[in-house]
């Protein structure tokens, strides 16, 4: 059985990492074999540390000032789901109120590592709101 802690202790690591906006520090949290799964249609799932890495810059470019706020965290042994809510300015868009997007990470952490995640989130309320910062 897997150590929940260590497990709590991984998913907080990944989300500070990704609220860091840095690259390295984000693809340091995930195992070589990474599975980053998206449910939405316009989400784009990939295989593999590398992949998310060459990945990471054109993504935090576009989602400037990114920032996963965390709802809730439950941890089961090597599993955990945590709601979030992600705030971000798209990028070029004028001063206003940020974009926020209400989801859900489902994660799997093996070595201290993510390993999977599955990344659930409405990819109409995401068009709706990034409609509306262009109409601003």
């Amino acid at each position: 059985m897997s150590d929940p802690a260590r497990t709590r202790e991984a998913v907080e690591a990944y989300v500070a990492a990704l609220n860091s906006g840095d690259p390295e520090q984000i693809t340091a949290c995930v195992s070589e074999d990474f599975h980053n799964e998206h449910t939405s249609a316009m989400g784009r799932s990939l295989r593999g540390r590398a992949a998310y890495r060459a990945r990471l810059p054109v993504f935090l470019a576009e989602f400037e000032g990114l920032r996963y706020a965390v709802e809730d965290l439950l941890v089961d042994g090597d599993r955990a789901a945590l709601a979030y809510t992600m705030t971000f300015r798209p990028r070029g868009s004028a001063a206003g109120e940020p974009v926020r997007i209400r989801g859900v990470f489902r994660l799997r952490v093996v070595a201290g590592l993510i390993a999977h995640r599955v990344d659930y989130w409405d990819g109409a309320e995401f068009e709706r709101q990034i409609a509306a910062t262009e109409n601003r």
